[in-house]
């Protein structure tokens, strides 16, 4: 009787062993999953209307998966979502644990597959017109948004998908269409910080655009003519557009050191790099102010 009744103990103990490290390994948290956007700054482009039909996740040895609880199709205007602004995507849940990309499903068009009716992807200009924003062939796979983040268990992380819409758009040289080819960053939120300012004296009739580059890696060359169906500035991490009283936010840059490119551009188009400020320590939760004086780049 004793036996019996030792087995029978030991076969609990087992049974509630192996249940709560079951429950360990399937333990989720949720990711708080936002959007923003880096502002184009050529064509008289005033929207870049985007639709998302699905997101999905990928962990290290998994396949891709599907957020079941992600309410789509949603459809966005990337332009309202610059200097810092954001649009919550869904606070979804995923099991607990390191995370290194995100896929993004589009409703847009293929290229190469004739005339777009209603695309769920499209530009809006200054006069009213749209162009629909067609995708490479090929590339309705989707599109991966890079980064580290980690699922607290019975917690949140809040990150952001910067969609970049200056690197994302691209015109397809003598078709005159434009593609959509986005570089999207994920950044935990609380471990960002960003750069603004003041830049000084503004020209007239000519914008300046600001270029953010990890410390070191700018190269002139990036300034010059791009390839078809590529972009000035390709390396930069992130961009903002100066606005009428010379204002300029740069947000969601990871803590590390930083070089501003100040470029000119004169009817919407691309003229030159004016000076670089460089050495700008970005930290965690902070905004540092970098007043930008272009007579001091004259004065070099």
């Amino acid at each position: 009787m004793k036996k019996l009744n030792f087995a029978f103990i030991a076969a609990i103990m087992l049974s509630i062993v192996f249940t709560a490290c079951n429950k360990d390994e399937q333990q989720t948290g949720m990711v708080k999953l936002s959007i923003t956007d880096a502002p184009i700054d050529t064509d008289g482009i005033t929207g870049v209307y985007v639709t998302f039909t699905e997101i999905q996740y990928h962990k290290s040895g998994d396949s891709w998966s599907s957020f079941s609880d992600f309410e789509g199709p949603r459809t966005i205007n990337l332009l309202d979502l610059t200097r810092g602004e954001t649009d919550l995507l869904g606070t979804l849940e995923l099991e607990a644990g390191t995370y290194t990309q995100l896929r993004f499903m589009l409703d847009a068009p293929e290229r190469g597959q004739g005339a777009a009716a209603n695309p769920g992807c499209y530009l809006e200009f200054e006069d009213g017109s749209t162009q629909p924003l067609f995708v490479p062939s090929g590339a309705q796979s989707g599109y991966k948004g890079v980064g580290t983040f980690t699922v607290p268990a019975n917690g949140v992380v809040e990150v952001t998908a910067d969609f970049d819409v200056r690197k994302s758009v691209v015109k397809a040289g003598a078709s005159g269409k434009y593609i959509l080819k986005p570089t999207i960053r994920l950044i935990v939120d609380n471990q960002s910080g960003a750069i603004d300012g003041y830049v000084s004296p503004m020209p007239q009739d000519a914008q300046i655009v600001i270029y953010a580059y990890e410390n070191g890696t700018y190269q002139e060359g990036e300034a010059a003519e791009p390839a078809e169906e590529q972009i000035r500035f390709p390396n930069a991490v992130s961009s903002d557009l100066a606005d009428l009283d010379g204002y300029y936010h740069i947000a969601f840059l990871a803590p590390t050191q930083y070089d501003l490119v100040v470029a000119v551009n004169v009817n919407d188009e691309f003229s030159e790099v004016l000076g670089i400020v460089e050495g700008v320590d970005v930290q965690s939760n902070m905004t540092i102010t970098v007043d930008i004086d272009l007579d001091a780049f004259s004065a070099e």
